[in-house]
């Protein structure tokens, strides 16, 4: 035993030099990073998501979301629109009125999703605190109104046309310009989302953001179905403040012989700038909700 021992004793000390030098070697790496790392500035922080591709990721995940949960509800806002000319068609004959009613029928459609809809869900997302969870994101706060806006504005297209192409079969409307469509409907809807984006962030419950959703439709049904020389004066004049009464204007416009289209680009020129005013005021309203 005491010669394994001691031929053990050599081994040992024969090993003991390679794990100094092991040690060594391990503390000159060491102290090489922390030399390089010393001398290098700090790495630069990524760049700042842009607009137009955070406008796209927000646009498809609501697109994403809302298509399951919001097609029922295109469907009533259609049938209801429909339901209204038929109703109508028992006052109205034809003329200037016909037209009238077939155009505020089908802008209703957008008033019911992109107004009235739009407002619920900003109001619960604010109730709920989900606007925490798009302030965490590195978009823009105009991306994520320009986003949901858009999501629910697209999906009007449906019902707006088919209430318009039902409306003028129902009247005897011609239907040669009904292409104004792909106008009115973007740009009405822009408009009438960035109002209802409006209503449900600034209302301080999600109960008051329903009721001022509901109340716009129903303002967008009153003034624009109903005939422009049938109404009071005073009346007529609160139809002037609805965004939607442009778009309006301008699909009734087109339904003529022979439309007036400097007129109908005017409607249409007046219904963007106040898309453009609400949607920066839905922004503002977004920014105002989210850091409080």
């Amino acid at each position: 035993m005491s010669a394994v021992s001691a031929a053990a004793v050599p081994a040992r000390a024969a090993a003991a030099p390679s794990e100094g030098a092991r040690d060594g070697q391990n503390a000159q790496n060491s102290q090489d990073i922390e030399d390089a790392v010393g001398v290098r500035e700090p790495a630069p922080l990524a760049a700042r998501a842009r607009l137009l591709p955070s406008l796209a990721a927000v646009y498809r995940a609501q697109l994403s979301r809302a298509r399951v949960a919001r097609i029922p509800l295109l469907f009533v806002a259609t049938f209801q629109s429909i339901g209204i000319m038929i109703l109508m068609r028992g006052v109205v004959d034809g003329g200037s009125e016909a037209r009238a009613v077939v155009s505020g029928a089908s802008v209703l459609v957008v008033a019911f999703v992109a107004l009235n809809l739009l407002a619920q869900y900003f109001g619960a997302l604010r109730a709920s605190g989900g606007l925490d969870h798009y302030a965490t994101l590195p978009v823009p706060p105009a991306a994520v109104v320009l986003g949901a806006a858009g999501a629910y504005a697209s999906f009007t297209v449906p019902g707006t046309i088919v209430t318009a192409v039902a409306g003028s079969v129902l009247f005897g409307l011609p239907m040669t310009h009904l292409w104004v469509l792909l106008a009115v409907i973007p740009l009405a809807g822009a408009a009438l989302a960035g109002l209802g984006a409006v209503l449900g962030l600034l209302a301080p419950r999600p109960e008051l953001a329903t009721l001022c959703g509901q109340l716009g439709m129903s303002a967008a049904l009153l003034l624009g179905v109903l005939p422009a020389e049938r109404m009071p004066a005073l009346v007529a004049y609160a139809r002037d403040l609805l965004p939607s009464t442009y778009g309006v204007e301008a699909l009734t416009r087109s339904f003529d012989a022979h439309p007036d289209w400097l007129a109908v680009g005017v409607n249409l020129g007046v219904c963007a700038a106040v898309g453009v005013i609400s949607l920066a005021a839905a922004t503002w309203a977004y920014r105002r909700a989210a850091v409080r």
